[in-house]
């Protein structure tokens, strides 16, 4: 059995603010990852949803080492050209006009943020710069995004709140409305809340968010950082709401493993943007710039989308017999494409450990959910072994709950 729950080695010289596993992994393959101690586990966490097309891609392979041989940084002061083909490549296949590279998703939040402030400045409204955003959101870990996000426990310790957010309740459309000042600039949102527990917003709401920025004058920001890059079945999840945000972050599947983010605007909402407005050492070097167009390369083949939406109908159809099959365990299945949850009806830390257990690999998240989160490239035999982990782990709570029971009878 495998302790999840040691928190850094005593020995360790890392900043101990990672519970982490005693459980550490020395190559993957596809959507299999190989332990230190040669165990094979099959990952349905993907880094939390970061490795899209699988661990070791001979694509993404390919094209990291050949950068690697030739040119690794140089700065934004000149011209990077993968990075321009890799712009171009996602405004043709969004609603962007223009994109900013970043190292990280918290990043590309950044970007986005100030690009809405920017905006209503460039406009002649300085004064409108609040950002209104939504309970159990999580939009990154530095002092703004934090406070985008408004959760008490991450905030804790680390002085004032940034100012300049309002949060409501999540897909309160009237609360929404009444938070709307002179003030604000923008409203932020993930179309599928990922750490707040794989919940999907509404699409009407959605609509009715693009509604209200048009008539208020406000723009539309999608936190696409966990959802986007084919994890929701569609390119970016905004697709299946029939509108587009002003402004859009990502990040974490579309470096496919290779930290870096995007911050995806049209013309008008970064007009503001004008040369030294922001700036990035690292973002968008050569490196990352390779890999990203290698996903893109994957994930923008011709039926690859099609294959995600196909198997994540499957995957959600045996959850759903398993959620049946164990009712005191599973109280829920959410999600969309494969970004899938499993609310819970136990503590979903038992389930973590028990799929671990199981030599599966998966990711907690708020309102006591389990994420699965695969790597796109799964198959029928794949989900097939996914769901029989599963359906053991349910069984070993079961089991476990049963001579708890039975304990406490006889106590």
């Amino acid at each position: 059995m495998v302790d999840t729950s040691s928190a850094a080695h005593p020995s360790s010289a890392l900043l101990p603010v990672f519970a982490r596993m005693d459980l550490a992994f020395e190559r993957g393959e596809g959507a299999w990852l190989i332990s230190t101690t040669g165990e094979r586990y099959l990952d349905f966490g993907s880094g939390i949803a970061v490795n899209a097309v699988g661990h070791a891609h001979p694509h993404l392979v390919a094209a990291l080492q050949a950068q690697s041989e030739k040119l690794w940084h140089t700065s934004n002061l000149y011209q990077i050209p993968d990075g321009e083909r890799l712009a171009r490549r996602l405004v043709e296949n969004t609603f962007a006009d223009t994109v900013f590279f970043t190292n990280s998703g918290a990043e590309a939040l950044e970007c986005a943020i100030k690009m809405a402030r920017k905006y209503h400045a460039a406009s002649g409204h300085p004064e409108r710069y609040r950002t209104i955003t939504f309970e159990g959101a999580f939009h990154g870990r530095t002092l703004a995004t934090l406070a985008a996000g408004g959760q008490q426990k991450y905030l804790d310790g680390f002085g004032p709140k940034v100012e300049g957010f309002d949060q409501v309740a999540f897909a309160d459309h009237d609360a929404i409305e009444k938070a709307i000042t002179p003030e604000t600039a923008a409203i932020l949102i993930e179309p599928i809340q990922g750490e707040g527990g794989v919940r999907v917003v509404p699409t009407q709401c959605l609509r009715g968010l693009r509604e209200l920025c048009d008539r208020h004058g406000l723009l539309l920001i999608f936190d696409e950082v966990q959802c986007g890059v084919g994890r929701s079945g569609k390119f970016f999840a905004y697709e299946r709401s029939g509108i587009v945000p002003d402004i859009l972050a990502s990040a974490k599947g579309i470096g496919g493993g290779f930290p870096m983010g995007a911050c995806l605007a049209t013309f008008e909402a970064a007009k503001g943007m004008t040369a030294g407005a922001h700036g990035s050492t690292f973002g968008g070097n050569p490196l990352a710039m390779a890999v990203g167009n290698a996903v893109l390369d994957v994930v923008l083949a011709p039926g690859f989308l099609e294959h995600v939406e196909k198997i994540a109908l499957l995957f959600k159809q045996r959850l759903a017999e398993l959620k049946d099959r164990h009712p005191r365990i599973i109280a829920e299945v959410r999600g969309e494409g494969l970004l899938v949850g499993l609310k819970m009806a136990v503590p979903n830390t038992e389930m973590t450990k028990a799929l671990v257990n199981e030599h599966m690999l998966a990711v907690g998240a708020g309102d006591n959910v389990v994420r699965l989160l695969p790597p796109l490239i799964i198959d029928e035999t794949i989900v097939a072994d996914a769901i029989a982990r599963i359906d053991r782990a349910c069984s070993h709570i079961e089991a476990d709950m049963g001579l708890n029971q039975k304990k406490a009878v006889g106590a």
